[in-house]
């Protein structure tokens, strides 16, 4: 019987990716500078759950982006579609079994400071997880125990703060804490969010850190800045906004993590 993973590395034809993108909105772009690109929908590949959030392609596409080998995968489920923040471990645990080293997560996220400006690009250098669940729950064996001390590799955040200087873009840094959503927050949970020491807020990646973390990845993660939280602006919250703004950032970090990969080893 042909599993996934055999039918990924058939599909690859030698290429030997150590490094794979999980794009949020915003940065679809990056798919189309990947050259000599496969594209696997979600659909043909047995444990990838397909994502029912607009804006998400729901594909693998596996090719070179700045001459090195990558995998990215266009779009995620969420912990709010089914209830199930388990949703993306076979993705993970597939990933793993592929020889991927390296993950590196993007998000779109709403900003707790005012100089993260929708827009901007934050390096997340630690997580808050406020959801209540963790996708090991009912994990039976000792690894559940993961520790997430250094849940963002030291090296790959260095690297992204190089290539962010390289290519003269600013690069924050901030605690991002994941909300379950979907729907958004109130401002009276944004003023605990800051109180506890989040400088944004979204509703992904935290869960995909923690299975990278479960099956040994290095881990690293940016948000696109996409909207002040509530209680801000004055003004209403909507995916219609998070939307039109994630390309805005989305074409900065793109800049961002190919020079990244670019420099790799």
């Amino acid at each position: 019987m042909i599993t996934t993973i055999d039918h990924i590395i058939e599909r690859l034809e030698g290429l030997a990716p150590q490094t794979a993108f999980v794009l949020g909105s915003g940065l679809g772009g990056l798919v189309g500078a990947i050259e000599n690109a496969v594209h696997l929908p979600y659909s043909e590949l047995a444990g990838f759950p397909a994502s029912g959030v607009s804006g998400h392609a729901g594909e693998l596409v596996a090719g070179t982006l700045a001459g090195k080998p990558v995998l990215m995968l266009a779009g995620r489920s969420h912990y709010y579609e089914k209830g199930d923040a388990a949703v993306m471990r076979p993705v993970i645990e597939i990933l793993h079994g592929l020889g991927i080293k390296n993950l590196v997560l993007t998000n779109s996220a709403g900003s707790l400071r005012e100089d993260l400006a929708p827009g901007s690009v934050m390096l997340i250098t630690d997580h808050i997880n406020l959801s209540g669940t963790n996708p090991l729950i009912g994990e039976e064996s000792d690894r559940r125990f993961v520790g997430m001390t250094n849940a963002y590799d030291d090296g790959l955040c260095d690297r992204l703060r190089a290539a962010a200087r390289a290519e003269d873009i600013a690069l924050g840094e901030g605690v991002y804490m994941w909300f379950s959503g979907p729907s958004f927050e109130t401002p009276a949970e944004i003023g605990m969010a800051r109180t506890l020491g989040a400088d944004a807020v979204g509703m992904s990646t935290v869960p995909e850190v923690i299975l990278g973390r479960f099956v040994g990845l290095n881990c690293a993660a940016c948000s696109v800045i996409t909207n002040f939280a509530a209680g801000m602006t004055g003004g209403e919250l909507s995916h219609e906004e998070t939307k039109q703004m994630a390309p805005v950032g989305g074409k900065r970090l793109q800049t961002i993590l190919t020079r990244f990969i670019a420099d790799s080893h």
